[in-house]
């Protein structure tokens, strides 16, 4: 089984690149975030040419901001969107954020954890809030089939940052969030990528501007989080920066998860590598 899952910054914006990737890696659940469609508008666009290529769809939508889907060839059974208490901000209902289903006899769910914009905004509070109803519900159950999938907005340690001078009192390394990260991590879920490759530079997002892409100054905050039995399947993790090359592209990459078998053999940690890092500045 192939996992994947991608910030696609717009999948409408996004459509001619994510069906001829899907076409190409023939990923078997896929976890989108940053839809930012209705679930009409993203049913009129997707659902026919995704049903063509034998997915099931689960999508948690709000129009132009959010949202989040599941992709699945697997099976696609219980779907829940949101969370159980899952708190608001600006707003009566819950944002677009999250979305669960069984595929493959794994309990996925496809998150889109909230930016904090700044330590000092009201919404760094809101995301510490929703990233505790995240855990409570993870906690709540066995994790040992659970993968939790999704942009986390957060850099779990210094070496997944460029240069971690540049994020001094931003968000996304702040202890806190680094401590929710690790809390739920603690319900029994582990950061595959990272474990595959310990000591490797692995980033998922590179920001538009300055070239940074090229210059690969990214960042890690996009995460496949598994429980025992997923990642003890795993036989290949890596980051598909092809897909964020060329014209048109997210900022994100996808982060592909091989079980069991892996088709393109045990590669990575970043596929293709960067052609021209800058140095990447330990701390």
């Amino acid at each position: 089984m192939r996992l994947a899952t991608w910030n696609v910054n717009s999948a409408k914006s996004r459509l001619p690149r994510l069906l001829p990737w899907l076409d190409e890696r023939a990923p078997d659940v896929v976890c989108l975030q940053e839809t930012k469609l209705s679930d009409a508008d993203w049913a009129a666009e997707f659902d026919g040419p995704l049903a063509e290529r034998g997915y099931e769809v689960a999508h948690h939508g709000q129009g132009r901001w959010n949202g989040v889907a599941l992709l699945s060839r697997v099976g696609l059974a219980d779907v829940v969107r949101g969370l159980p208490e899952e708190p608001t901000f600006d707003s009566d209902a819950p944002d677009a954020r999250a979305v669960s289903a069984t595929c493959g006899g794994l309990r996925v769910t496809s998150v889109y954890v909230p930016n904090g914009r700044t330590p000092d905004d009201p919404h760094y509070g809101y995301k510490l809030r929703w990233l505790e109803a995240l855990r409570h519900m993870v906690a709540a159950g066995d994790t040992t089939h659970t993968v939790v999938a999704g942009d986390m907005n957060i850099a779990p340690t210094d070496a997944d940052v460029w240069d971690p001078d540049l994020f001094v009192g931003s968000t996304h390394v702040t202890p806190p969030e680094r401590e929710a990260l690790g809390a739920l991590q603690a319900a029994g879920l582990a950061d595959v990528v990272r474990d595959r490759w310990p000591g490797e530079r692995v980033f998922s997002y590179w920001d538009y501007r300055a070239g940074r892409f090229h210059k690969d100054m990214g960042m890690r905050i996009d995460l496949v989080l598994c429980g025992a039995d997923p990642a003890g399947r795993t036989k290949a993790a890596w980051i598909d920066r092809k897909a964020r090359k060329g014209s048109g592209p997210s900022d994100h990459a996808p982060v592909m998860v091989d079980l069991d078998e892996a088709p393109d053999g045990d590669i990575g940690p970043v596929v293709p590598p960067p052609s021209t890092p800058a140095k990447l500045k330990h701390h």
